[in-house]
């Protein structure tokens, strides 16, 4: 038994492909001039808001697509478009996600897709704010995004040139008609966004 754990444990090994460092660094002159489109398995928003002063509730959407055209040699022409299933929505409960798709909130049925485009974008070094209009529940209102560049390279698995960012930023439930439960529940909600474009 020993000796089969032990070839097996080899086989893994084996399998398994060894990288010298993280291929992702930090760096705005390893980005390509191009247009890249979402990385849809490492791409999330999540959000948070105060639950009757009680606790914080979080959540999460993926499953995104979209596009993020990139220029470093004019990188205030820069443009991001992502589409969001409301879909690919998930939160710890079951009953909550049930209940946040359903007409009382999000209404997936009628509004299957949110959709951010961004209408301006203002470089510093590595940290960027993107400015862009969120399309959520069929209402439309500006949003600025606070965003930092996490790294840029060549993935390993794909070979496709990569860059990712994070991204912070915060808009009111009752400006997209998100209303239920006010005041009881926060109206400001929190989001982060992680976000992989591949070349």
């Amino acid at each position: 038994m020993k000796k089969l754990l032990a070839a097996a444990s080899m086989a893994m090994l084996i399998a398994t492909p060894a990288f010298a460092q993280m291929p992702g660094a930090p760096d705005t002159s390893r980005i390509a001039a191009a247009t890249y489109k979402v990385d849809g398995h490492h791409t999330q928003v999540v959000w948070s808001l105060n639950h009757m002063g009680f606790s914080v509730l979080y959540g999460m959407f993926g499953e995104m697509t979209g596009s993020l055209t990139l220029d470093p040699a004019n990188p205030s022409a820069a443009k991001v478009v992502i589409d969001i299933p409301m879909s690919g929505s998930t939160t710890t409960s079951p009953g909550f996600t049930k209940h946040l798709a359903s007409k009382d909130l999000l209404d997936v049925e009628k509004f299957p897709t949110a959709k951010f485009v961004s209408t301006s974008v203002v470089v510093d070094g590595q940290t960027a704010k993107i400015n862009g209009d969120l399309t959520l529940k069929g209402v439309t209102k500006p949003v600025t995004l606070d965003a930092k560049l996490t790294g840029a390279g060549t993935n390993p698995m794909s070979k496709a040139a990569t860059v990712g960012f994070e991204a912070t930023a915060k808009i009111k439930r009752s400006d997209f008609g998100l209303g239920y439960a006010l005041p009881v529940v926060g109206d400001d909600v929190d989001l982060k966004i992680t976000a992989a474009f591949e070349k």
